[in-house]
Order: structure tokens, then sequence, then C-alpha cells
């Protein structure tokens, strides 16, 4: 006996509609704090400031991608593709944790010929644009929070910004510290910094997507737990051949054998309908696949078994 729950409602289409117009409003004004940071980042010659325009571009284009896999994501599902296309978000995810790789690594090797060579820098003015930065920055978290939690790409896309925000904070440190002190050895430190805090969401962003991939379950589901309650459940003997895992971060799946005592089929259904709602409620497991085993076929072999 098998159950299989989907639920794709009007309220689910309407909230990814919301996610998609907040990641665009973050789009447009993340390029114009690119533009602004590129334009001085290069009059100031300030690495910190070009640093934290090259992390905008990758924002930009961070956005970008998001926002087209979230359009490919709400494809629905066809007979070769059973799931849809949620999975481009995942794939969207990785590319942007690759790139967040490679932009740091960059940063680290500009920073250290920074180190060796110190150039001069306007600070008063790689200060201003840092403020503007960090101000625009602010508002993009502000607009994305909210959904970071429940989707890995729009966390992706959130920590691309929360890294540049606070590469923002570093550089108004560092412009403030060299316009006091006239100590340039500022710029490139702050850069290493930048670096970190880049390289720290990618790793993040890689260990999820690739956790997702494998059909790993994922790391806010505790499997013993959920096993445990489901055999605790009034009418279950056991469960086994447990599967839990995740087509999407925020799409949990999940697929188990139910075995029950020997009883009518009425309260077999009843049972089956009990640990679903379950794992629905407690859970938001939204599509389970469960097969109920009659305990009198593990001793007997009667062949009552419902498949």
């Amino acid at each position: 006996m098998n159950c299989e729950d989907h639920q794709h409602t009007n309220a689910g289409h309407k909230q990814g509609s919301g996610v998609e117009k907040k990641l665009l409003w973050a789009f447009f004004i993340t390029f114009g704090i690119f533009i602004t940071e590129v334009i001085g980042g290069f009059i100031s010659t300030s690495l910190a400031l070009q640093s934290d325009a090259g992390h905008l571009l990758g924002d930009v284009m961070a956005l970008g991608l998001s926002l087209i896999a979230i359009r490919i994501a709400r494809r629905p599902p066809s007979p070769r593709r059973t799931f849809g296309y949620q999975r481009a978000e995942v794939f969207a995810a990785i590319i942007n944790g690759v790139t967040l790789t490679v932009l740091s690594g960059y940063i680290f090797i500009e920073a250290y010929h920074r180190l060796i060579e110190p150039e001069p820098i306007r600070s008063m003015l790689m200060l201003t644009v840092a403020i503007i930065g960090l101000a625009g920055n602010s508002i993009v978290i502000f607009r994305l929070h909210g959904h970071a939690k429940e989707n890995i790409n729009v966390r992706a896309a959130f920590l691309h910004v929360l890294g540049d925000m606070l590469a923002s904070v570093g550089v108004v440190i560092g412009g403030l510290i060299m316009l006091f002190t006239g100590n340039y050895l500022a710029d490139p430190i702050i850069s290493f910094f930048i670096g970190i805090i880049i390289l720290f969401g990618a790793f993040s962003i890689l260990k999820e997507g690739a956790n997702i991939l494998l059909e790993g379950v994922p790391g806010n589901i505790d499997y013993t737990e959920i096993k445990t309650a489901m055999e605790n459940i009034d009418g279950v003997s056991s469960v086994h051949d447990l599967h839990i895992w995740t087509i999407s971060s925020s799409n949990l799946v999940l697929s188990a054998h139910v075995s029950v005592p020997d009883q009518p089929t009425h309260n077999s259904q009843r049972i089956l309908k009990s640990v679903s709602d379950f794992l629905k409620d407690k859970y938001r497991i939204q599509h389970a696949t469960l097969q109920i085993e009659c305990e009198c076929c593990a001793e007997t072999d009667c062949g009552c078994a419902v498949f």
C-alpha cells in the first residue's frame, strides 16, 4: 500500500513570486552599489574597495543566477522529470559557492602583493563609497533574510550579500584607520579578512549543496528521532528501510516500510494516515511514500503483505 502526498498550492506559488520580487530588488540595488564601488575603488586605488567591488560582482551574478533558477524550478513535473526542476536551485547555489571560492583566492593573492608593496590610498573617498555600499547591502539583507533559512538558493545569494556587508564594515574600519593614522597596510589586511568571510560562506553552501545531491539526511533533521516517533504512533509495530532526503532545500521527502499487526485493511489505512499526517504536521514532510507490511508475514510468509 503506497501513500504519496503532494501539495502544490496557490500559497506556494505566491510565496515563490514574493521571493522572486525580493531577489529582483536585491539584484538592482547590488548592481548599483557594484558600479559605485568599481569607480570609487579605481579612483581611490583601494584594494579593499576593489575587492569589495569584486565580491559585489559575485553578488550580482549570484542574484541573477538565483532568479533564473527560481523560474526554472517552477516548471511543472513531466514524465521524464517526475519531481520537476526543483534542483535547478541547488545547482545554482553550488555554482555560486564555486565562484565565491575563486573570488576569495584572487583577493588573497592581491592582498599579499599589497602587503609587500603598499600603495597610497585616498582614504576619504574610500570611506565614503564604503558607507554607501554598507547602506545598500543592509537594505538587501533586510529584504532577503526572511527566506534565507527556507531555500538553499536564496541562502547562497543571502550569504553573498551578507559577506559583502561584513566586508563593507571592514572597508569602513580600514578607511577610518588610514584616514587618522596614514597606515596603508590596513587596506590589504582588511582584504584578507574579506576573503576569509567569503570563503567561509562558500564552504557552507558547497557542503549543503553536496549533501542534497548525495541525497543525505538534511542537517536539521534527526533520523533516529523521526524513526522513534513513527514507531510510537498507535498501531505501528516497527519502521524499517527509512530514507529521508531533499529534492531541494525546502522540499523534504521520506519513504519507509511500516509494520503493523494483522488487522482489517481499513485499520491499516487509518494508521497510514496517522503516520502521514504526523510527518506533515511535525516535520513539514509533504511528500511521504509509506509501505504497510503485516507483522504476520515476517514469520509465516503468508503472502498477505500489501505492496
